[in-house]
């Protein structure tokens, strides 16, 4: 195992990285009482290599591992890579790719619905994932011998797991069915963190412009201070908080006042007042409307529950059968939108998708495909 804290080592080793086909990847950072991850190592791995980039090293310049990253020539495998790709977009300003997800990959390899990576690692490489160091503080140097070996053996079973999977994946002809999936993890939306979007993280419990308005200005306030101290968001305002002061919308300090849920003493602040003054004018503007305020599409007409239901047994049914995870196939709004409309613009009535469920669930919808029990098992029937 190579630790890497010199430029030289550095480029040398990505020099041997960029001449594979694929690199495994995985990160150690800390986040609990930051707003941005501290990045703390990178492990990679590939055939023949492993190693472990220390990004605190005075000096280091972490570019050409950045370049590896984003050559298309070399296929990138994590496991469960969003925070991962958080903190490289960060770095890069880009998001790594092409990229393979293993966990995304193990819904397709009948694995269920979100195997964790000591799971997957001991059903294909019946090997055991040590987590003696799964709360150590990875900022901390020196790093002990044990501590790198565990950080290390992370990746290598990481590039141990890719090949069993791509090979499983082909022998199934699935190689194509995590394609949207995986553009869908890489899209920039998921990572931008400026403020005027950060609303549209939260699950607003209402689509009435006024309360749009409030919950878009309370929010970007707190991304904006949560940003500028580097501290976690819910320390500033928690997310209820938002809510609520999207509720009653605020407007001076005295409303403040009256609302139990923000922290005591926020009205005679200078966040208070200056989230007051913020709130008047949104609140005030003459241009606000529901459809500028709310950015999405309203919600979907209610749909039959009966239908859902069967759809969603439907949906079970064809998952266990080919070995796929339904959450692969098709999600809660997917099956909704089918149960109302068979023409709905959904993944699941479209390419393989459709194949292994949407033809089935319209010809369930519409009478001509029939459920049953026998043995205990759903069984499909046709209706003539």
């Amino acid at each position: 195992m190579l630790l890497i804290t010199q430029n030289a080592e550095l480029v040398a080793f990505c020099e041997a990285l960029s001449a594979q086909s694929f690199v495994a990847v995985d990160t150690e950072f800390l986040r609990e009482s930051t707003y941005w991850s501290k990045l703390c190592l990178i492990q990679a791995a590939a055939p023949g290599l492993e190693g472990v980039i220390d990004p605190l090293a005075d000096g280091l310049d972490l570019a050409p591992f950045l370049a590896v990253l984003a050559d298309p020539g070399v296929l990138k495998v994590f496991h469960a890579a969003r925070q991962d790709l958080e903190i490289f977009h960060r770095l890069m300003g880009a998001l790594p790719s092409p990229l393979f997800d293993t966990q995304i990959g193990a819904m397709a390899c009948g694995f269920g619905e979100s195997i964790a990576y000591d799971g997957l690692v001991q059903a294909l490489l019946k090997e055991r994932v040590d987590k003696s160091f799964r709360f150590t503080d990875w900022s901390r140097r020196p790093l002990s011998e044990s501590q790198l070996a565990y950080a290390s053996a992370d990746v290598t079973h990481l590039r141990d797991l890719y090949p069993m999977m791509a090979a499983d994946l082909a022998a199934r002809g699935r190689t194509g069915w995590l394609d949207e999936e995986h553009a869908a993890l890489i899209h920039p939306d998921n990572y931008d963190t400026s403020p005027e979007n950060a609303w549209k993280r939260l699950k607003a419990r209402k689509q009435g412009g006024d309360y749009l308005v409030a919950l878009r200005t309370v929010a970007a306030w707190r991304e904006r201070h949560a940003q500028a101290r580097d501290t976690p968001r819910s320390r500033v305002l928690k997310d209820e908080a938002l809510f609520e002061i999207a509720e009653q919308r605020p407007r001076t300090l005295s409303a403040f006042d009256r609302l139990r849920i923000v922290p005591k003493g926020f009205s005679g602040s200078r966040h208070g007042q200056e989230l007051a003054k913020l709130l008047d004018e949104a609140l005030s503007a003459p241009d606000k409307s529901p459809e500028k305020a709310s950015g999405r599409p309203g919600p979907l007409p209610q749909a039959p529950g009966p239908t859902v239901e069967l759809l969603k047994v439907l949906l079970r049914r064809q998952a266990d059968l080919n070995g796929v995870a339904a959450r692969l196939i098709a999600n809660s709004q997917d099956v909704e939108a089918i149960a109302l409309d068979d023409a709905a613009d959904v993944p699941a009535l479209r390419g393989w998708r459709r194949e292994l469920f949407g033809e089935h669930a319209l010809a369930l919808k519409q009478g001509r495909l029939g459920l049953r029990l026998r043995g205990g098992q759903v069984e499909v029937f046709s209706v003539s």
